[in-house]
């Protein structure tokens, strides 16, 4: 993740709504990958103070102007009440609860954070309005409470599963609250557990779907990853009745990646992810003299990877001295490393080229603002 800068010269970081230094209002533009000053009102629109925007006018996304759950800016001509983050989503919570606002506002910051790492790696992120087949959604919702009775996407069951479904990633909304989150965490012996985590390992699923299943890859991803055809829902009782593979450091970048070839490319790309981020912002920081663009280089990412090893052991130790858990609780073992080469190749050579094979999906349908559901009343909101 990048440090940003203010026009006044202050830094900015990127959940920042405001510059703290001279007050001014602040959005970040997707398609720069900047966070900037702007200036302006929501009626005429807003000026981005920054010498590559000059002259070009924005709207604050919908859900920042409206319920400052956002940060991000869309272009006027974009006809898009929403952000390119905010517009992927199929459903919201039930706003009616005022709890419920306060994990909205959560999820949303982890999923902005998603959405910018895939930007950064160039991939394609095409909601599901604009392509129903291939596109992106996200359905953010709650366990039905006992009194409710209603006939929705839940059908009879009353508890929502997070999880994917054909690039639908649904997220249960509890797991923004902190308690919940970490009762959840102890019970299934999880070592790390977190929103960011969800959202980085359920698009792991997706970007397999449109990365791996037909193309070239497929040979070598069975080969190093297992093969995907054994019965995921069996694997998985064997998983949860049995525990992971006993030598799962070995061959696993975490326990649950044993439980089947597509957890286990889930896993190891969420991990991809943590590193790229990380380790962005490390070096933003001045933590770490490492350039990034060197991972693109075979000799570059070794380099990557042994200082991922070397900030994760010391971050380890700087969380121990404040008396919390480890930041980053694994060990990468050598086929670890070699699953996290293929998932970066598989990346590498995906950066930007689905992104043009889809977006004639962007011209064809016409212009509207994202009509997401909210959960519970599930109604159109637009």
């Amino acid at each position: 993740m990048r440090v940003f800068t203010c026009i006044c010269g202050n830094r900015l970081f990127f959940d920042n709504d405001r510059c703290m230094a001279c007050g001014r209002s602040t959005g970040f533009v997707p398609a720069l990958g900047e966070l900037v000053a702007i200036e302006g009102d929501d009626a005429h629109g807003w000026r981005a103070l920054h010498p590559d925007l000059e002259g070009q006018l924005f709207y604050r996304c919908r859900n920042y102007a409206h319920e400052e759950v956002c940060n991000w800016m869309t272009p006027v001509e974009d006809h898009h009440a929403f952000c390119q983050a905010c517009r992927l989503n199929q459903v919201i919570p039930d706003l009616s609860r005022p709890q419920y606002r306060g994990y909205w506002a959560k999820i949303e910051s982890a999923k902005r954070r998603l959405i910018y790492g895939l930007n950064a790696l160039e991939l394609p992120v095409i909601s599901k309005f604009e392509d129903p087949d291939k596109g992106l959604g996200f359905a953010f919702m709650a366990d039905a409470e006992p009194w409710q009775e209603f006939s929705d996407q839940l059908g009879e069951t009353s508890r929502v599963l997070t999880g994917h479904n054909h690039g639908l990633i649904t997220i249960n909304i509890a797991e923004a609250d902190d308690v919940v989150r970490e009762e959840m965490r102890r019970s299934m012996a999880e070592r790390y557990r977190t929103l960011l985590g969800h959202f980085r390992h359920e698009i792991g699923h997706y970007y397999w779907l449109l990365l791996v299943q037909d193309s070239q890859a497929l040979q070598a991803f069975r080969t190093l990853f297992g093969d995907e055809r054994e019965d995921y829902s069996e694997a998985l009782k064997r998983y949860y009745a049995n525990g992971p593979a006993p030598d799962w450091t070995a061959r696993f970048i975490s326990a649950y990646a044993s439980a089947h070839p597509w957890e286990d490319w889930a896993e190891t790309f969420s991990h991809y992810l943590h590193m790229v981020d990380t380790l962005e912002s490390a070096s933003q920081l001045g933590l770490l003299p490492l350039s990034l663009t060197g991972r693109h280089e075979a000799e570059g990412l070794q380099r990557w990877f042994s200082a991922w090893m070397e900030l994760t052991v010391g971050l380890n130790e700087l969380n121990r001295c404040m008396g919390h858990p480890d930041l980053y609780p694994f060990v990468l073992s050598a086929k670890g490393l070699e699953k996290l080469q293929f998932v970066h190749d598989v990346l590498a050579g995906a950066a930007g080229r689905p992104r043009q094979a889809l977006a004639a999906v962007r011209t064809g349908g016409p212009s509207y603002a994202s009509p997401y559901r909210s959960d519970a009343r599930r109604h159109w909101l637009w």
